[in-house]
């Protein structure tokens, strides 16, 4: 094999890296934002603590909870996310509009 034949060698292309965001974790975070869905939250540190999730940014979540305080927590912080259960969904909250409609009827 002659020097010029390495030179004509095919070269592997580098493949890219995977994108860092896909959008995944804000759409499924919205979706389990508007259904007030019951979650699991562990964190790192083995916690866990449950509620459903009222607020999120690209930083951070709020977990709200019934007849406890309501939690800001730090994405870096969590393990993990998971739903309580399809049964267990709350409803949403009524600001007292939908009653008051409720009772027109």
């Amino acid at each position: 094999m002659s020097f010029m034949s390495l030179d004509r060698a095919p070269r592997r292309q580098k493949k890219a890296a995977p994108p860092g965001e896909t959008g995944q974790e804000a759409l499924y975070l919205r979706s389990l934002s508007e259904r007030q869905v019951p979650v699991n939250v562990k964190l790192r540190d083995g916690e866990v603590v449950m509620g459903w999730i009222e607020y999120f940014d690209d930083r951070m979540i709020r977990l709200t909870r019934e007849g406890k305080p309501n939690l800001f927590i730090y994405k870096n912080q969590i393990r993990t996310i998971t739903e309580q259960g399809r049964g267990a969904r709350r409803g949403p909250r009524s600001d007292g509009a939908e009653a008051a409609a409720e009772d027109q009827r």
